[in-house]
């Protein structure tokens, strides 16, 4: 099975993750609507609880009516995906894709502006710490190459977040960035290579995951569930890198804004350490950054 289900903040709508790109803009359908580019819609609107089914990056996502529980009716959308997903019939002719707009904004660490696009921009977070680390990012080499006063980049799903080295002042130069930013992307220009990208880190990544314990996946799976989509919002990404049992010490890597951001040992204390404390009680009473 190439497709695995995964739950959204709300609770009439779930995702079914396909392993790989679908289209790489996105389509909206209602019953209402022309069908005739998916045969995957035709066949979801079938059910009569179907009220919207959305289509975009490596997911199809569909909205319930109240009619219906998704643990009564979940497994049989799931299955009838995967055979649209093997059959490449997911989408059978693309509608026009929606140009390229990109928006700046601010995050809790004045060292980091996030760059936010209206499509996906990669399918994998990616940390580049400077022009060295960036062969397979092409997008992160030419940012540093134009811009001599960006420190670190960090890319994941429709945005970047970018951290200035100290003697620059974003009010001087978000625009360009962003300008550059927007002109790349619409040029169709490569983000990431991602032949190069899966044989030089799939495989140490994968391990990691597979090296975590139980108690190490709820804690990344709560991570996932209460911390990561807020965190996001603001440029960032924690995720779990090990737990100490002894200790009961959970260590955390802080990327993009999160990364040396001044209100990230708050976030650590007042918000992850007590929220693992309460979910995980007797396992997890300290949180530290591994890079902080």
């Amino acid at each position: 099975m190439r497709v695995y289900i995964e739950q959204t903040q709300q609770k009439s709508i779930l995702k079914f993750v396909c392993d790989e790109l679908i289209t790489p803009g996105s389509i909206e359908f209602s019953s209402e609507d022309d069908l005739s580019s998916s045969q995957l819609a035709q066949q979801l609107f079938l059910f009569p609880f179907v009220q919207r089914v959305f289509i975009t990056a490596n997911f199809v996502a569909v909205q319930k009516s109240s009619a219906v529980e998704w643990e009564d009716v979940a497994q049989e959308l799931k299955e009838i995906i995967n055979s649209h997903l093997e059959a490449q019939t997911i989408v059978l002719k693309e509608k026009k894709i929606e140009p390229f707009s990109l928006y700046a904004e601010m995050t809790p660490n004045p060292r980091v502006m996030k760059f936010v696009s209206n499509q996906l921009i990669t399918d994998s977070a990616l940390e580049v710490k400077s022009v060295d680390e960036a062969d397979n990012v092409p997008l992160a080499r030419e940012l540093f190459t134009h811009f001599d006063f960006i420190q670190e980049i960090f890319i994941d799903d429709n945005y970047l977040s970018i951290t200035r080295k100290l003697r620059t002042d974003w009010q001087f130069t978000a625009l360009e960035v962003r300008e550059f930013i927007l002109n790349y992307l619409q040029a169709g220009k490569k983000v990431f290579l991602k032949d190069n990208l899966d044989s030089d880190n799939s495989d140490s990544q994968s391990n990691d995951l597979r090296r975590f314990t139980v108690k190490e996946m709820e804690i990344q799976r709560i991570l996932d569930e209460y911390v990561q989509p807020a965190v996001a919002k603001d440029g960032g990404k924690i995720s779990l890198v090990k737990l100490d049992e002894g200790s009961k010490t959970a260590t955390m890597l802080m990327q993009g804004a999160c990364s040396g951001c001044p209100s990230s040992t708050l976030t650590l204390k007042n918000g992850i350490e007590s929220l693992l404390k309460e979910m995980m009680p007797g396992i997890v009473e300290h949180v530290q950054a591994e890079n902080a």
